[in-house]
């Protein structure tokens, strides 16, 4: 028996096959689910779940094998060989996934953790035998062709996104330190997943292929097929592919391992990138299934979800220590942790942010919780196991997870009505059992000299600080050349690449359109696929219409219009909301203010009810609104913290120009936000919130008539006005653009960002622009990716696109890269885009037409994608058709045409470049390309001196 790591558990849950719900009265689902599951002779399990709905096939391929399978010395293999297994086999070309699945339409990925791995494509049904192919030859026909280069080559990238998602990120070695203390030495969870970068560099070629033949057999893992497919073909498919690989290696089981601690661990690190301290508790608990686990679940909620809950009312109410809090179990195979998280506001002593989660604890002991708390969270479950099962990759997510960890593709049954079973004194006896009084791992992440904010007691951590070193140039020489093999025998031909099929017949959804008498105009899909609901109405304006003297205003005001209305209490109106199992919620964009929902289909008229007290009666709280004043201005804090945040701040000021809105933060800055009021944020409620600029989409299982009866009262009690807006002038192209340099000191990597105005997003020369754009860097097989990735190692990815706004949108190229590339990738930038735009050929453009094309069977096929499509339709006056119609376009395009709007919005001498990084070892390494002149910013994007700033 397999069982589901935590990570896939979390990801994937209330993702499955077509349902029943349970009509009965008790607090268990009756949940039904068609799918067929059978064993080929060598282990192989394959699950199929047929779904005629939308004209694509996914492909999952879960392995029972993630980083717990690894030996310290050897930490980081599972996730190497995620990697690996992109590259190439021995009858799929190199960077075939990369360069191909895009190409037919298609999306694809794979992730590690700590007990899977999974790997998954979805694609036009046309090409589901071709990828079937591929998947059956990487992981029958793989390990004969991988030499030492390919494993050489591949190390940076790993190396990069560590930098990435690790070292260049603040509090990024948290994770490190937790697990170091909390697990002993050796046990399969005391490394990351990502393992340790000195064990990568040490791999070699027959590492490689003792981890591969060890876990990399088909007895090792579940094959999902679902989607719209001829059945009795896809096993064919199935059996011809897959059936003559030789099982092989390790699939045993590990049992579960928890651990206990004997004391608290208080541990300390000094983080170069954060702002702010931060605070965690993390107590050991039990492995996925356990009988406890769900209660622990539950527990994690009740403490610091809601308004009620004990955490929340102590860190955020009264003390007024941090501006959120969270707590939450996280169990996987083997063992299980309790977390309680904390990120104080600037200067907080975490020592009294300690004492206060103590106290709120005691309170808990004494107090317990409320129905209500419970109650909400059983009465999401049926919500979001439907909004799970209208993705058919969800699905084969779902069926492999379930299948590979527990041995039964349709368990989710059971797993929902162990949650509804929780009751209050399960929630209580998990609480007194893992948490009360017991040890746990304590962690003090504080900015560079703060270490007087500290928990009291606690020891420095030990963290491994890359050292940035000047590049050097590769030596790999004696290894340019493939080492020949000798190919695996097999019965049939694996290198003839399969046919695709016929190409299926989309079609579009049906769209209705309505206009209220207050000048509401509404979009809608009628889909009774699934009992749910998805919709939002947009309000015209947001940072648009900011005061660019006090810029967040806009922000701010859909945070306080959450927090209660005219008739309920935030708490109140949280409970209305979580009772019928919905989500409701607002935000601010550059050009709307947004009010989004979803819920089951049944209580679409009680959801609609609800938002609309929450926009014509707003409480203006003002206990809410000076806590998300204070916790706004400590998300400022943390902004600069963030090297990407930085990048988009300069980029904005230095492209849009500094008298623009869009130059200002959406967020605001410190000293705007401390000085916006009450009155402010009516102010900008009373001008700017009015019918007659406001549009609804909608798309569900409600119709029409439903949609306007719900909409009565937002129509008959909220009048229509004028609402005034303000142009501004935008900048002008740089005929010489710069590159700006903003410092970031001790950077693993650099943020660099080149881009220049370009069009909006219903111009002529939008599509035409993506169109020229999609080999260039629109996705992993375009030319940016493969030069700077995967030729020469100095990213994780690189990407290029254009914006969509209702005013002119920058084109731009992106990535982060390892910090002593950085001149190296800012010539790459500039060759790589000369290179494509004066290349560029009818194959290339075959490449897009295709691609874009066939990726309309993918256009359509969940409520959050038929929604977007409203959103587009709505937000930028588009064409209800407009799909098809660029598609009737695209079939007329010529290379010439292609070049003609390169040459207009690509050309790299108009571009700007914004770079942030390390200053100090970079910054004249830049300067010495001698492409432009280069401007030294700070994080604000003004110009300062040569002399090297701190931040």
């Amino acid at each position: 028996m397999r069982k589901l790591s935590v990570w896939s558990c979390l990801l994937f849950i209330g993702i499955m096959a077509a349902c029943q719900p349970s009509e009965k009265s008790d607090d268990k689902a009756e949940l039904s689910i068609d799918y067929e599951k059978y064993v080929l002779p060598n282990g192989l399990e394959v699950v199929l779940h047929e779904d005629k709905s939308d004209p694509i096939a996914a492909v999952a391929i879960q392995m029972h094998v993630g980083s717990s399978r690894e030996k310290p010395g050897r930490t980081g293999f599972a996730h190497f060989f995620e990697h690996m297994l992109f590259q190439k086999s021995e009858n799929v070309e190199e960077g075939a996934f990369f360069k191909n699945i895009n190409d037919l339409g298609g999306t694809f990925n794979g992730g590690t953790w700590t007990d899977g791995t999974v790997y998954y494509e979805v694609v036009p049904k046309d090409a589901l035998e071709r990828i079937l192919w591929m998947e059956a030859d990487r992981m029958g026909f793989f390990i004969n062709a991988v030499t030492k280069k390919d494993l050489e080559d591949e190390k940076p990238v790993v190396q990069n996104e560590k930098r990435q998602r690790v070292d260049n990120q603040p509090y990024g070695h948290r994770s490190y330190v937790i697990k170091k203390a909390l697990y002993p030495e050796g046990h399969p969870y005391s490394w990351e997943v990502i393992g340790e970068l000195e064990d990568l560099q040490a791999a070699t070629l027959g590492d490689v292929k003792e981890f591969y033949n060890n876990w990399y057999g088909p007895n090792n893992a579940t094959l999902v097929v679902a989607g719209d497919y001829d059945k009795e073909q896809v096993k064919a498919w199935i059996k011809k592919y897959f059936g003559e690989i030789e099982s092989r290696g390790n699939d045993e089981v590990m049992a579960p391992n928890p651990v206990v601690l004997q004391e608290n661990k208080k541990l300390y690190h000094e983080d170069d990138y954060a702002k702010v301290p931060d605070f965690r508790m993390v107590f050991p608990t039990v492995e996925q299934y356990h009988p406890d686990s769900w209660a622990l679940s539950a527990l994690g909620e009740i403490l610091s979800q809601g308004k009620r809950a004990v955490l929340y009312k102590k860190l955020v109410e009264e003390t007024e220590y941090a501006p959120s809090v969270f707590s939450y179990n996280s169990s996987s195979e083997l063992a299980g942790e309790f977390t309680i998280g904390i990120r104080a506001k600037d200067g907080v002593d975490l020592d009294s942010v300690y004492a206060a989660v103590q106290e709120a604890l005691v309170e808990f002991e004494k107090e317990g919780f409320s129905d209500k708390d419970l109650q909400r969270i059983k009465a999401r479950q049926e919500t979001s196991f439907y909004n799970g099962i209208s993705s058919i990759l969800g699905k084969a997510f779902q069926l492999s997870s379930y299948n590979e960890f527990k041995g039964d593709p349709g368990y989710i049954t059971e797993d929902i009505n162990n949650i509804l079973a929780v009751e209050k004194e399960d929630v209580m006896r998990v609480y007194e059992k893992y948490i009360k009084d017991k040890p746990a791992v304590i962690t003090s992440f504080v900015p560079q000299g703060q270490l007087d904010l500290i928990v009291e007691g606690s020891e420095k951590a030990t963290v491994k600080i890359e050292e940035v070193k000047p590049m050097e140039e590769a030596t790999m020489t004696d290894l340019d050349i493939d080492a020949d093999y000798t190919k695996t025998p097999s019965e049939i031909d694996r290198s003839q690449v399969p046919p695709l099929g016929e190409m299926p017949l989309i079609t579009p959804p049906t769209i209705y359109e309505t206009t209220l008498a207050n000048g509401i105009e509404v979009l809608g899909i009628q889909n009774n696929e699934l009992p749910l609901v998805n919709f939002s109405i947009r309000i015209k304006g947001g940072g648009l219409l900011d005061d660019p003297n006090k810029p967040g205003i806009a922000n701010m005001i859909t945070s306080v219009m959450q927090e209660g209305t005219k008739n309920k209490t935030p708490e109140e109106l949280e409970d209305a909301i979580g009772q019928i199992g919905a989500s409701v919620g607002m935000y601010t964009g550059n050009e709307e203010i947004v009010i989004y929902g979803n819920c089951l289909a049944r209580y679409f008229d009680e959801t609609m009810a609800i938002v609309e007290e929450m926009i014509l009666e707003p409480r203006w709280d003002a206990g809410e609104f000076d806590r998300i004043q204070k916790a706004q201005i400590n998300s400022i804090k943390q902004r600069n913290a963030n090297p990407n945040s930085i990048a988009s701040t300069v980029a904005n000021k230095l492209t849009y120009g500094e008298d623009h809105i869009f130059a200002k933060p959406l967020g605001g800055t410190e000293e705007s936000v401390q000085a916006i009021t009450m009155d402010d944020l009516k102010s900008f409620y009373e001008k700017n919130f009015s019918p007659s600029i406001t549009s609804m989409q909608i798309a569900g299982s409600v119709t029409q008539s439903q949609v306007e009866k719900a909409l009565t009262g937002l129509n008959e009690k909220w009048p229509a006005k004028e609402v005034t807006f303000p142009e501004y002038e935008m900048k002008g192209v740089d005929e010489e653009g710069k590159i700006y340099f903003a410092n970031f000191p001790n950077a693993k990597q650099s943020v660099i960002r080149m881009q220049r105005l370009a069009v909006a997003r219903d111009h002529p020369d939008y599509y035409p622009l993506t169109v020229a754009n999609y080999g260039l860097g629109g996705n992993s097989g375009g030319k940016l990716f493969q030069v700077l990735r995967e030729e020469k190692g100095y990213t994780y990815g690189a990407y290029s696109g254009i914006g969509s706004s209702t005013q002119k949108a920058p084109f731009a190229a992106y990535s982060s890269v390892k910090t002593n590339t950085t001149p190296e990738s800012v010539a790459a930038f500039k060759e790589v885009i000369e290179e494509y735009k004066q290349n560029y050929d009818s194959a290339e453009l075959e490449k897009a037409r295709t691609a874009l094309i066939r990726k309309e069977a993918r256009e359509y096929e969940t409520l959050g994608q038929k929604l977007s499509l409203l959103q587009q339709i709505a937000s930028y006056g588009l064409a209800k058709d407009f799909i098809q119609k660029n598609q009737e376009e695209l079939k007329a395009y010529t290379v010439e045409d292609m070049k003609k709007i390169m040459g207009q919005y690509m050309n790299v001498d108009q571009m700007n470049y914004f770079i942030v990084g390390d200053a100090e070892t970079q910054l004249e390494g830049v300067k010495a390309l001698g492409i432009k002149e280069v401007v030294k910013v700070d994080e604000d994007g003004n110009p300062v001196d040569n002399k090297i700033e701190t931040m």
